[in-house]
């Protein structure tokens, strides 16, 4: 089975397309995971360099945030048609509202669901603080509810929520390790969604978990005989990298993090 690495364009943005596509590239990134710019000139710019550089592209949709139910569906819908339309290798989707009803986030699993049937293209949705999947418990419902419900796995949310490295969840984590099809390498902690740098010793337990997650993931991907797993290393800029007051300076580079996990995971998982 191949890994391959992706880069976010979150915490890129002061970059042109131009040079994050040749920086990406140069750093063995297989492509990039980014939304679709509301802009036909970006979006030009965008699939121009991704294919200059030989990148491929990731969908990601997080912008619908209507508050209320009526009002996210329809935003909700628009959003991840034009996604499949640019067709990505897939897309990766932030659904929902903690605070929708379950039926309600129900309505938005099962419209993305025929979507993703329509057009062939593969929706996989996030594990993340304020969407339906905000933590594993209330994740574990929808996903007995709906066996085919896929799934991106950033564990580092849920870490964040339960104030936990999740020791006392194993079966709703297992469950969503047997969903999760695509992941981002980010390391959270009881106290946050991301720790200051991946590499410092004193992150050692954070990393170690997380590490034993993914390699659940990897595993059984392997045994699936799954052709190709995706990662992305998605440490992510100010306020998920805490600066230092007064000059609000990062407390560690953001690129060089990211570029440290791509780094770390090829090493572990070479030859599996």
């Amino acid at each position: 089975m191949e890994i391959k690495f992706f880069i976010p364009r979150w915490g890129n943005r002061h970059l042109s397309w131009a040079d994050f596509a040749v920086k990406a590239k140069g750093a063995g990134y297989a492509g990039v995971e980014a939304n679709l710019p509301m802009l036909q000139e970006e979006q030009t710019e965008m699939f121009d360099e991704l294919k200059k550089n030989g990148l491929t592209w990731i969908g990601q949709h997080f912008e619908t945030a209507a508050s209320n139910f009526e009002d996210y569906f329809p935003e909700y819908e628009t959003r991840l048609n034009a996604l499949a339309a640019a067709k990505p290798i897939l897309i990766n989707t932030q659904t929902g509202k903690d605070y929708f009803t379950f039926e309600e986030n129900s309505k938005l699993i099962e419209l993305a669901a025929e979507i993703s049937a329509a057009t062939g293209v593969t929706i996989l949705h996030e594990t993340h603080r304020g969407k339906f999947s905000f933590c594993a418990a209330y994740t574990a419902q929808f996903l007995k509810k709906y066996p085919d419900l896929r799934i991106t796995a950033d564990f580092s949310h849920w870490c964040c929520v339960s104030e936990s490295f999740l020791q006392d969840q194993k079966e709703s984590l297992d469950l969503a390790i047997s969903r999760s099809d695509h992941f981002h390498a980010r390391v959270g902690f009881p106290g946050g969604p991301q720790v200051n740098n991946p590499a410092a010793p004193e992150w050692k337990e954070a990393l170690d978990f997380h590490c034993e997650w993914w390699d659940a993931i990897v595993k059984r991907h392997v045994g699936l005989k799954t052709p190709v797993l995706t990662v992305t290393c998605e440490f992510g800029p100010y306020p998920y990298m805490p600066q230092f007051p007064f000059s609000k300076d990062d407390v560690s580079d953001l690129w060089e993090a990211n570029l440290f996990m791509k780094d770390f995971l090829e090493e572990r998982y070479r030859g599996w």
